[in-house]
């Protein structure tokens, strides 16, 4: 039926053997032969030669010849044949109406798996929105679907989230009676969940009357990708049947957003009980538990006893260590995984660079660039915001702004990261006309950048700027609402300028207590101002709120010992020891080699403290002489 449409010479090798395979029964008629050929065996051979050819098959040109010869020899409705063509036309990129027109010669009614398997095949592959059109096809021309046609219609309508899809389907279900299969059934809480409707997914699953892991597990999974992880953890404490390992990973993924250590300990044992402690998936869902649980000493337990470790595995201790201010145990790590020969990815590189700011390891920072050079590794929008907050962190604003001009792309935290450095390092004028400059850009600034903005204000003693940004964030179209960090911006700024008549009144508006930095901001106007009275009533707010930090009290005492109200100062220093405060030791960081190395007071751990003691000594001399 098709054969016109191609070439000569591309049937050549076909119809050689076409000709061969029926060249038996010819020989037997010339010859007069007084038996008659077995003509059902030689179709049968010609079946599998066909079927070897379908398997080999690569294009479709190819095919149609194929095609060609089964619909003459009367085998497209061998159950067998159609099978295979189904196969290959469902794994093909072409167009679904070829696959349907060849399914209108099998009778659905004697076999439905063609059919099935067409949809799937569509359903498994890249564009998943096909399936539906070759379902509704089908349909059309007859076919009746059945309960293994629906779970694969509704695979396709996961993919590409085809919500209006999903629940015509789900129609079909209810009017074709098969809402009581748990197959059917465990699809739809399947498609629900993934889609986001979870209130939809919950009643299919209530009106189970069977339910299996599969159920449970679509259900929990689906909580969780909705964000709904405290609904998630509840249904599985409910639930009445084995787990298994995606159930694990769920709830596990669950307890660490929820920051639920104590019931994430408990999935952990169970885990252990049902000897899924070794496999990688669970072991890596449980170390990022214990990471977002911020437990880093489990997690590390956990991280060191895989036997087998990926790229995952180390990016979520890595990624953990420095969300949990603990830079150096992260480059540690980091260091570790390339003796291992592991490449990083983009979101260890990311977190690295994150180290590295807030170490101010700056030679470091500088390595991880050259390598993201080296490698070829293609800028984004995360790798290129971390890179801007090192440099800036690490007091090279200009390579920070060199950073800034080469990115392709930017985001608010791109823009963030760079009016934080200059307004870190003091260039206040600058970080303004940044900030212009992303507004004109159609960027909408965020909370994190008017903070950026008023500190950059409070670097540079720019007052009526600073009020000018802070009435901007809280007014239209903004209409931000200010965090404790803004209102201290404020306070300091004001304090700053000697004003502390209007930083005291901003106080008193605060819809939050203010923290220990604030208070000690106002308490260093106090000093430079040697006014111990208002010193006196932040001392008795420090009371009523018990603050456990040691710099304000330290501060304070100090502002009655320069007025020479020594019974004051002793009655600080004695509340702190009532209450069980310690001085903070004070600490350096530098850089050596590209490690980074703290010291603190009166600390004499370092395995070169000697060495270091020698060197001060020459340097102190040096400068006395």
């Amino acid at each position: 039926m098709f054969l016109w449409e191609f070439p000569f010479h591309h049937f050549c090798p076909l119809l050689k053997f076409l000709s061969e395979s029926l060249s038996f029964i010819n020989l037997q008629l010339a010859q007069n032969e007084i038996f008659i050929v077995d003509t059902s065996s030689t179709m049968h051979s010609l079946k599998w030669v066909l079927l070897d050819l379908i398997g080999k098959c690569k294009t479709l040109s190819c095919f149609k010849q194929i095609h060609a010869k089964t619909v003459t020899s009367g085998l497209a409705c061998n159950e067998l044949v159609a099978t295979n063509v189904v196969n290959f036309l469902g794994k093909s990129v072409t167009h679904f109406d070829y696959a349907c027109d060849f399914l209108k010669q099998v009778d659905w009614r004697v076999n439905s798996f063609p059919f099935n398997m067409l949809i799937s095949g569509y359903a498994n592959g890249e564009n998943a929105g096909e399936a539906v059109l070759v379902y509704r096809r089908i349909v059309r021309d007859g076919f009746m679907p059945d309960m293994f046609t629906i779970p694969a219609v509704l695979k396709s309508c996961v993919k590409f989230l085809g919500m209006g899809e999903g629940r015509q389907v789900h129609g079909v279900v209810v009017k074709m009676g098969f809402q009581w299969d748990v197959y059917v059934q465990n699809s739809l809480v399947h498609f629900y969940s993934v889609c986001g409707d979870c209130g939809s997914a919950s009643k299919v699953f209530d009106e189970m009357r069977v339910r299996d892991v599969v159920s449970w597990t679509g259900l929990v999974s689906g909580h969780v990708k909705a964000g709904l992880f405290g609904e998630a953890v509840s249904l599985f404490l409910r639930m009445d049947v084995k787990p298994n390992v995606a159930t694990f990973v769920s709830v596990v993924v669950a307890c660490g957003r929820m920051g639920y250590l104590n019931v994430g300990k408990g999935v952990h044992g169970l885990i252990l009980k049902h000897s899924l402690g070794m496999d990688l998936v669970v072991g890596n869902a449980v170390v990022d538990m214990y990471v977002k649980c911020e437990s880093l000493c489990e997690a590390k337990r956990v991280f060191d006893e895989l036997p087998e470790r990926d790229i995952v595995s180390w990016t979520s201790l890595i990624s953990g260590y420095v969300q949990c201010k603990r830079p150096r145990e992260s480059l540690d790590l980091f260091c570790s995984m390339q003796t291992m020969g592991i490449e990083p990815d983009k979101i260890i590189l990311s977190s690295v660079l994150s180290a590295c700011a807030s170490l101010g390891a700056l030679d470091y920072g500088r390595w991880v660039h050259e390598y993201i050079d080296r490698k070829g590794i293609k800028w984004d929008v995360h790798i290129g915001t971390a890179m801007i907050d090192m440099y800036s962190k690490c007091g090279c604003i200009n390579m920070a702004l060199r950073t800034f001009s080469e990115l392709p792309c930017g985001n608010v935290s791109t823009w963030n990261a760079l009016l934080g450095g200059l307004a870190m390092h003091g260039h206040g004028h600058e970080a303004l006309k940044k900030f212009e400059e992303m507004t004109r850009s159609g960027i909408r600034p965020n909370a994190v950048t008017f903070l950026a903005v008023l500190t950059a204000c409070c670097h540079s003693g720019l007052i009526d700027e600073g009020r000018g940004y802070f009435h901007q964030m809280i007014s239209t179209p903004h209409n931000l609402s200010p965090r404790l960090e803004h209102y201290g911006c404020m306070v300091d700024l004001l304090c700053r300028a000697g004003l502390l008549v209007e930083a005291q009144k901003l106080i008193n508006t605060m819809p939050m207590q203010p923290d220990v930095l604030i208070l000690g901001a106002l308490l260093s106007a106090c000093k430079a101002k040697n006014d111990a009275e208002l010193s006196q009533e932040i001392l008795d707010r420090l009371l009523q709120l018990e603050w456990q930090d040691s710099g304000v009290y330290v501060l304070l005492s100090n502002i009655f010992a320069a007025n020479k109200r020594w019974a004051d100062a002793t009655r600080i220093r004695r509340l702190m020891k009532k209450r069980g405060i310690q001085k903070a030791p004070g600490s350096s960081v530098i850089e050596v080699d590209g490690k980074a190395h703290e010291f603190l007071v009166g600390d004499t751990s370092h395995p070169q403290n000697e060495d270091i003691h020698v060197v001060l000594d020459i340097l102190a001399n040096t400068s006395q002489s």
